[in-house]
């Protein structure tokens, strides 16, 4: 498949530099004296914005909450960085990611800055603090997101689920949507380009998405789920139930006769 050229791919890292200058201007400035419907407004806009830069169209299917759900709790596969921007382009909620990233240069400010909350994984006692914080941020009305897998992947599998922040939805009786996530290239077939799994870096990850001339990232949102009630009554089997709904629609993808073609033999891609 070609490239882009060289041309092509520094204009676009240009204009994405720009973007973020933009979106640290808003941050520093304007985004805490906004409302919070006004602060959505800012960040699906940016959010679009920056997609469109990297030529990056986004397919939205499935049961679409609305653009500020309240007291619901987003779980996703994981597969980039991306992801954050893709979920944030139609329904911005507020993150939860590993401690590390708030040290980052510049982003760590930014993802803190915009609401983000932080987990110390290696800390098992860190997640019934971050648990109480949530279930208060849930109760409040604000709409949450999580990566339950705990890292990244190619996109050909899913991971366990690690279940220790589904508590803070039962905490607050918070209605919780599975969203499944898949990157394609500009024939329709599933890349690995954006991914930020292994020993990937950020950089690496850009530089391969850069050199696609279009990628489209694939938005599922499945059927929601309301915490506390039977048969989920439990963070575990509220877990299993968002992971079983994620699993099945990556299923649906992977048992297409192109991707199956594609994926036979790949020891990573796992039968949900």
């Amino acid at each position: 498949m070609p490239h882009t050229t060289l041309p092509t791919r520094l204009c676009r890292l240009a204009r994405m530099g720009w973007r973020f200058l933009i979106g640290f201007s808003i941050l520093a400035f304007r985004y805490t004296r906004l409302s919070p419907a006004q602060q959505t407004a800012v960040t699906t806009r940016w959010c679009r914005q920056l997609l469109a830069t990297l030529a990056l169209e986004v397919r939205v299917s499935g049961q679409l909450p609305a653009t500020q759900p309240g007291n619901t709790l987003l779980v996703s596969n994981h597969v980039s960085w991306l992801d954050i921007i893709a979920l944030a382009a139609y329904t911005p909620p507020r993150f939860v990611a590993k401690r590390e990233i708030r040290g980052w240069p510049v982003i760590g400010w930014m993802v803190a800055r915009g609401g983000t909350l932080f987990i110390d994984r290696t800390n098992r006692r860190d997640a019934s603090r971050v648990n109480q914080v949530m279930a208060e941020s849930l109760r409040r009305g604000d709409c949450l997101c999580v990566f339950p897998e705990g890292t990244t992947t190619t996109g050909h599998h899913l991971l366990p689920f690690k279940s220790s922040l589904f508590e803070s939805a039962l905490l607050a009786g918070s209605m919780v949507q599975p969203v499944t996530l898949r990157y394609l290239d500009e024939r329709g077939e599933v890349t690995t380009a954006p991914s930020y799994a292994g020993d990937t870096t950020f950089w690496q990850s850009l530089a391969s998405l850069l050199k696609l001339r279009k990628v489209v990232v694939e938005v599922h949102y499945g059927q929601p789920l309301t915490a506390g009630q039977e048969p989920l009554m439990t963070r575990f089997e509220l877990s299993e139930a968002a992971r079983h709904d994620i699993a099945g629609h990556l299923k649906q993808w992977l048992d297409t006769p192109d991707t199956q073609a594609r994926t036979a033999g790949d020891p990573q891609v796992e039968a949900p």
